[in-house]
């Protein structure tokens, strides 16, 4: 029988392939809090009480609309609109800002360069240009060089558009300064440059500098916020902007097969989980950081913090059998350390609101209890 369905033990230290969370579990891993059917279920009953859930005419209309008014005035933009996936909004931004350009400057670490199939290149004809090779992100003077070179060849072949992703997942969750954004958006504008901000991870990056996320947005043409990451939406992703630019693309969602029925559930959802957000995610990181200042006192642990990091953390234990011990200890105490897809050591904490389910001084007292053996 599949693990998931017989939940017999699998694995050598002897932890269920899928844990049973429960309301108190505190879960590194994910940016939002891990939602059970029962639980999403629960939180539909709860919306609909609240008057959240409206209907919708394939995603225009009802909750979705209410979605799009929130986001909009969270971000400090004129409109938005709601997409299924962030493939297709960050597609759809870069298909707007270029304007019949065909090139368009992204990092070479970035979801929709390495992630999806080269949508913008076989669906909407432009090239996709890498910069900043296994690194966090770019500088102006990479932009400069790459939009110079791309007017300086025997045809003249324009950047129409340039986008960001801040936080990187694949740079361990690192952001860029907003010093360096506002440098390469203002020499963007001048240059005619369209401007994009794949902000999927935006309130995350957010808790971690102290900047409001209005400051971020209002520096780009465009930007897009994933809405089940952790907004507690099964699917989907906001893209806000101008209204103007933005007033017909549910037009080109269409197009792409991202005018979805009964949209509304998942609308109604991520309205619920919005409302008081950014205040708890931002007391989560707060309460990370003098957690991980007293568990590194403990023996066999060493939890480090990332130059220009968000809500990920490396972690160093000291051998196999510490890493064992501690991963099963936890789990009998409902927390809960994992590896990554496709690793099999612990080697990051990522922080999500599960933190604040438990206090500090219990989860040093579990941490030490399980380093122990106890």
């Amino acid at each position: 029988m599949h693990p998931i369905l017989s939940n017999k033990t699998q694995s050598k230290s002897d932890i269920p392939l899928t844990p049973q969370y429960t309301e108190n579990s505190v879960v590194f891993k994910g940016d939002g809090e891990p939602q059970s059917p029962e639980q999403l279920l629960k939180n539909l009953s709860t919306a609909y009480k609240a008057g959240l859930l409206q209907p919708d005419s394939y995603a225009r209309g009802g909750s979705v609309a209410a979605l799009e008014e929130r986001f909009a005035e969270m971000l400090g933009k004129e409109a938005a609109v709601f997409f299924p996936t962030g493939t297709l909004a960050n597609h759809m931004a870069i298909r707007s800002l270029c304007e019949g350009k065909r090139r368009a400057l992204v990092q070479e670490q970035s979801h929709l360069y390495q992630d999806t199939g080269d949508c913008a290149t076989k669906l909407s004809g432009i090239n996709l240009i890498p910069l900043a090779r296994n690194h966090a992100h770019f500088t102006l003077e990479e932009v400069r060089k790459a939009a110079t070179e791309s007017q300086a060849g025997r045809v003249d072949n324009p950047i129409g558009a340039m986008m960001i992703e801040s936080p990187v997942r694949r740079q361990m969750g690192q952001v860029m300064s907003l010093e360096e954004m506002r440098a390469i958006t203002e020499y963007c504008r001048e240059q005619e440059i369209g401007t994009h901000l794949d902000g999927a991870r935006l309130y995350m990056m957010t808790a971690a500098t102290g900047i409001d996320p209005k400051q971020y947005s209002q520096i780009f043409d465009t930007v897009y916020v994933s809405l089940y990451k952790y907004f507690g939406a099964p699917f989907g992703g906001i893209l806000a902007g101008d209204a103007d630019r933005l007033r017909d693309m549910y037009h080109e969602r269409r197009m792409f097969g991202g005018a979805l029925s009964s949209a509304y559930m998942a609308a109604a959802l991520a309205l619920q989980g919005s409302i008081g957000f950014q205040a708890r995610f931002n007391e989560s990181i707060a309460q990370a950081h003098d957690l991980f200042s007293r568990l590194n006192q403990l023996q066999g642990i060493e939890i480090t913090e990332l130059t220009n990091g968000s809500n990920i953390f490396p972690i160093a234990l000291e051998s196999e059998a510490i890493e064992q011990r501690l991963v099963s200890g936890l789990w009998d105490r409902d927390v809960f350390l994992s590896p990554d897809e496709g690793a099999v050591r612990v080697t990051r904490l990522t922080v999500n609101t599960t933190l604040l389910r438990q206090s500090n001084q219990m989860l040093v007292d579990c941490f030490r209890d399980a380093l122990a053996g106890a």
